[in-house]
């Protein structure tokens, strides 16, 4: 999930954006795992921004490997 989203993201983020995802990967991993599932919400605004982020990258991700899957298309047909 995370490794995907930094491969992404990090190659354009700005040094901020890359601070905040650095702060993010800090935390304990229960409390990283909480965020990144939607079970709860960082009480920093910016951490929560991007928990959000990254949920909703992930979503978009698996919504596109479900389709391609379901027509008749595999991951392969890219």
């Amino acid at each position: 999930m995370l490794e995907r989203f930094a491969r992404h993201a990090l190659p354009e983020a700005s040094p901020r954006e890359r601070r905040a995802l650095e702060e993010l990967l800090a935390l304990p991993d229960p409390l990283l795992a909480g965020y990144l599932l939607g079970e709860s919400t960082p009480p920093e605004p910016h951490l929560a921004a991007l928990a959000g982020v990254i949920r909703t990258y992930v979503a978009n991700r698996a919504g596109r490997r479900y389709s391609e899957g379901s027509s008749g298309h595999g991951a392969g047909s890219r």
